[in-house]
């Protein structure tokens, strides 16, 4: 389903490479099979996207299941809609694509997988984790597919290109975002800041879609250890704004207890 993005023809299915009509070719990555559409002039830096250690910390995290409430309700809801195919627009390691992939599948429902992220570290992993999904490095801004391609758009914590989305989308397609809700990591904040600030929870309208409700997903956590515990660091914003102090002295526990606070809006394709 991804176009050249030099001349926005059709790729082929090509195991080894992608080619389109006009002779453009791209090479599939050895390791977890994504094709890097995007341009030299748009890359920004020699290595665009989360860095090597940002996509480990958080397959680290993760794995570990301590977001499976926002993995399971995100399944739930998206598994409701209609789909031919769902773009997983900044999918990272591919953590809520391949639960997404698996949910379709055992709910006997045939659906595309797409992938599209910056980073090419972390689509190595995400081609290993979803296998049957197509994963490609490209910008959120210049989406490599056809207009009205796929039927449904997940989007977590990822730039809003809201443009380039509808424009992909289908007419009455879904798009579904999360952001982090007012209280979520609580307990990091806490052990952060002598004054812990709420997240913003603004309800945004978007041209070209009607937004249809939201669903909060919750849960109050205990991450285990150090480790783990250095990974959801690493992995949020608060890794490059905190003051030295105050990150030496959250790294050094081994535990921390936290609620955690998924916003999950759905918005339809008009």
């Amino acid at each position: 389903m991804f176009l050249c993005p030099v001349c926005h023809t059709p790729l082929d299915s090509g195991l080894k490479t992608r080619r389109c009509i006009n002779g453009h070719c791209f090479d599939r990555a050895a390791q977890g099979g994504y094709v890097n559409l995007l341009p030299s002039n748009r890359r920004g830096s020699s290595l665009p996207g989360d860095s090597p250690a940002m996509c480990r910390a958080r397959t680290l995290f993760l794995e570990k299941g301590y977001y499976g409430v926002l993995r399971d309700t995100l399944c739930d809801i998206v598994t409701q809609f209609p789909a031919a195919a769902l773009l997983d627009a900044g999918c990272g390691e591919g953590y809520y694509t391949a639960a997404l992939a698996k949910a379709f599948h055992e709910a006997g429902k045939t659906v595309k997988i797409l992938g599209i992220d910056l980073s090419k570290a972390a689509l190595r992993h995400a081609g290993r984790q979803c296998p049957d999904g197509e994963f490609a490095v490209a910008s959120l801004f210049e989406l490599p597919l056809k207009d009205g391609s796929v039927d449904v758009i997940t989007h977590l914590f990822a730039p809003m290109c809201e443009k380039e989305f509808r424009r992909v989308l289908s007419d009455g397609g879904t798009l579904v975002t999360v952001k982090p809700g007012a209280e979520h990591l609580w307990g990091l904040k806490e052990a952060l800041y002598e004054k812990p600030y709420p997240n913003e929870e603004d309800e945004i309208v978007y041209d070209g879609f009607q937004w249809m409700g939201r669903i909060i997903a919750d849960d109050e956590i205990t991450v285990q250890t150090n480790g783990d515990l250095r990974a959801l660091y690493q992995m949020t914003p608060y890794a490059w704004k905190t003051a030295k102090n105050a990150a030496e002295q959250l790294l050094s526990r081994d535990t921390l207890t936290t609620k955690i606070e998924f916003l999950i809006d759905l918005y339809m394709a008009v």
